[in-house]
């Protein structure tokens, strides 16, 4: 792969580009740092927002659909409405307690395709629908889906430490829906699987295997790992060729927008690391080391002699949201 281009081809990404639209949201509302409930700092620019409650952390999700895909594909936005919100939740060490919706449809019968999907997801998943907000008499289909989860002990995105390992795990064993870059290795498999494997993320949190994790976006692996560096104020270099990934899909396509069902990058000490890929490895989920955490604050490609360089942080923010406010592991 010609580095350079893909460096190139991340900045001009559907993904990051709506990734960068979160820095003037976080400026305008005066974020990250921000008092929350009962006093306790939220910190903001996560996968879910974590308030401290008790001896845990209560968790919020949320995620829009986009419009096209909802009017494209309405059952699968509406399964992958709940499923994008379950992989937040255990993506910062948490398991999902409840969902909620709000839906706008014209009528009632292009509303039901994107609930059935809903409904199919939380059944895979274990986790109910409680309620909500619906409007079947819009002037087409919207969806946004929160969902409540707790953790024990969090994984977040500001706690990649120099040195540590990045790790990408992926579920290869699906396929795209064409023409979106989602691959779905959830709606086909058994929800038993899905649960289980999903569940090393929590366990790696509470086993102080892990203090940093991310899921995979629509930016891609290479701009999730931009926004879980940003947020710990590093940089690193990447080999891209050594992600994970299925036979015959270009590396621009896996690498730059792909959303994947099942996919996180973890930040692992070396301690750790051999322990964390062999429980991925006993759940048959492809993991591998694809780089290193550095201090510099710049993030390199770097694969079979080259290198080059994507993004400086001290130069250029991504969605704005540094290492400050850290939430305890």
């Amino acid at each position: 792969m010609n580095l350079a281009e893909l460096g190139e081809g991340l900045r001009r990404s559907r993904g990051i580009l709506h990734k960068r639209d979160i820095a003037g949201v976080v400026a305008a509302l005066g974020l990250p740092g921000v008092d929350g409930v009962a006093g306790t700092q939220v910190v903001v620019g996560d996968d879910c927002a974590a308030i401290a409650d008790g001896d845990g952390y209560l968790l919020f999700a949320i995620e829009g659909l986009l419009g096209d895909f909802v009017a494209a594909q309405p059952w699968f936005a509406g399964y992958c409405a709940v499923m994008v919100n379950v992989s937040d939740v255990y993506a910062m060490g948490g398991r999902p307690m409840a969902v909620v919706d709000a839906l706008w449809s014209r009528d009632a019968e292009h509303g039901l395709p994107l609930l059935q999907g809903m409904a199919c997801a939380a059944r895979a998943y274990g986790v109910p629908i409680v309620g909500g907000h619906s409007n079947a008499r819009s002037d087409g289909e919207q969806l946004a889906v929160s969902l409540l989860g707790r953790a024990r002990r969090l994984l977040t995105s500001f706690h990649a430490k120099p040195g540590d390992t990045l790790v990408a795990a992926i579920d290869l064993r699906g396929r795209y829906h064409d023409p979106y870059s989602f691959w779905d290795a959830s709606t086909e498999a058994p929800s038993t699987r899905l649960r289980a494997d999903l569940e090393l993320l929590p366990a790696f949190a509470e086993a102080g295997l892990c203090s940093a994790a991310k899921d995979i976006s629509m930016a891609g692996v290479l701009g999730t790992a931009l926004m879980l560096l940003e947020c710990s104020g590093l940089g690193a270099v990447i080999d891209p060729a050594a992600v994970p990934a299925p036979a015959g899909v270009p590396s621009a396509r896996w690498l730059l927008s792909t959303f994947p069902s099942y996919g996180f990058l973890l930040s692992v000490s070396s301690e750790a690391l051999p322990e964390v890929l062999h429980r991925f490895a006993r759940r048959a989920i492809p993991a591998a080391a694809i780089g290193r955490c550095d201090a510099s604050r710049q993030v390199r490609l770097c694969s079979a002699g080259e290198e080059c360089l994507v993004w400086d942080f001290d130069r250029e923010p991504l969605i704005g949201c540094g290492p400050i406010g850290k939430l305890a592991a």
